[in-house]
């Protein structure tokens, strides 16, 4: 994946993720059952607009890795491999 998909996918979650953040702004300021809770899944402005805000803020905070897009499948899968036998090895010679 080159430098301008990279940007792209960014900017598309970025977007996303805003937008989630104002619906559910909007959604707990303008709905007083959004400010409650529920049995399901507990406090609903923790899901409406603490979870968006959280995601939002570490994806500005702690942008996407370029390396791991960039490397092409065969090595990531190289290397996975190579990173799983290791501590097995490891294990080996110190018995």
């Amino acid at each position: 994946m080159n430098q301008s998909n990279h940007s792209d996918l960014h900017d598309a979650l970025d977007r996303l993720l805003r937008q989630v953040v104002i619906l559910g702004t909007l959604a707990v300021l303008l709905i007083p059952a959004a400010r409650g809770s529920s049995a399901l899944i507990g406090w609903l402005p923790l899901w409406l607009m603490g979870m968006p805000v959280a995601a939002w803020w570490s994806l500005r905070r702690f942008p996407l890795p370029r390396v791991a897009l960039q490397m092409p499948r065969r090595r990531r899968a190289q290397a996975l491999r190579r990173s799983r036998a290791r501590p097995v090895a490891r294990l080996s010679r110190a018995a």
